[in-house]
């Protein structure tokens, strides 16, 4: 058997065995989201805030309590958070916010948050609907809308081009 072959029987048994492997670990962290989700959902409360501002930032420079940062691992730290400063009653209190709503938060309004702990899982707004952000269009939606703009250019020149005077 030539050399090239074996070569490539090894890399399609590495392969299968990587992908086999991560459909199992992918399983196993759903089933755990799916149970922590379950969690947050139990322990949610409906509270009314005033949102003060928001932005992504390190666990460090949020302002979160101190018993929240030793409890989250090392590499975990590094990383950046959507952090939202909101004034709960009479405390003004830093919140992490769930990344799909994150950019729904509108920033000095009172809205009425699900939260569960220090973590937003859900806005409304408290008076009337929430603005929602314009959010920016990505390259493809871009290139459709040129390509729409040229053939509606084009359509509306298609008529009989116009002879010069000599």
């Amino acid at each position: 058997m030539p050399v090239f072959a074996i070569v490539l029987i090894v890399i399609a048994a590495v392969t299968a065995g990587v992908l086999i492997f991560l459909s199992v670990l992918g399983k196993r962290l759903e089933k755990r989201q799916a149970e922590q989700d379950e969690k947050i959902r139990e322990s949610s409360q409906t509270v009314s805030m005033l949102i003060i501002d928001k932005k992504k930032m390190h666990m460090k420079d949020s302002g979160l309590p101190e018993q929240v940062l030793s409890s989250t691992p090392w590499y975990a730290r590094r990383a950046k958070l959507p952090i939202v400063k909101a004034k709960v009653g009479p405390k003004v209190m830093s919140f992490i916010a769930d990344t799909r709503i994150y950019e729904d938060i509108p920033v000095k309004k009172e809205v009425k948050a699900t939260i569960s702990g220090l973590y937003i899982t859900s806005v409304r707004g408290l008076h009337g609907k929430l603005q929602t952000t314009k959010r920016k269009k990505t390259l493809r939606e871009r290139l459709l809308d040129k390509a729409t703009e040229y053939r509606a250019k084009a359509a509306g020149s298609s008529a009989p081009a116009k002879k010069k005077k000599k």
